[in-house]
């Protein structure tokens, strides 16, 4: 199994990291832009991708601590079975978001640009809570030119 991990220093309350990770409007303005059903454990988030939705089931929510979703549904097939955690830890200066994408069967291309992609998207949520505007998709970072 490969994991792809990401640590980014955020300087915002854990609160406001919290509620970036656990409301629609707040998926909306770090990863896509189309974000819905966000909310309690076992709720399901539709993130669309122009024609593609990915969805996950909350898993576990230990509110300004960690959220962790399990992917649900068969696109992309790469992430089935996979989860997405995000854990908080917190020093004087700032908070530590450590962000996994776990249980991936293999490490292949398309992992590869799901990795880089997650640094990114990681950047893009440190950007929507230090500045107000992030850049989720499509007005994200590209890094192909397909």
């Amino acid at each position: 199994m490969a994991t792809i991990y990401h640590k980014v220093g955020i300087k915002a309350s854990a609160e406001d990291i919290y509620q970036a990770l656990t409301s629609d409007k707040g998926l909306s303005n770090w990863w896509t832009h189309e974000t819905s059903g966000a909310g309690a454990v076992r709720s399901i988030i539709d993130f669309k991708f122009n024609d593609t939705i990915v969805q996950f089931r909350v898993k576990e929510l230990i509110q300004n601590k960690k959220v962790v979703w399990k992917h649900f549904g068969e696109t992309p097939p790469e992430w089935m079975n996979t989860e997405i955690s995000f854990g908080f830890e917190v020093t004087d200066e700032q908070i530590l978001v450590h962000m996994k994408h776990a249980n991936w069967q293999e490490q292949t291309s398309f992992f590869a640009h799901c990795n880089l992609k997650w640094a990114v998207f990681m950047l893009s949520l440190k950007d929507y809570l230090e500045t107000g505007k992030g850049r989720p998709f499509p007005n994200d970072v590209q890094i192909d030119h397909c």
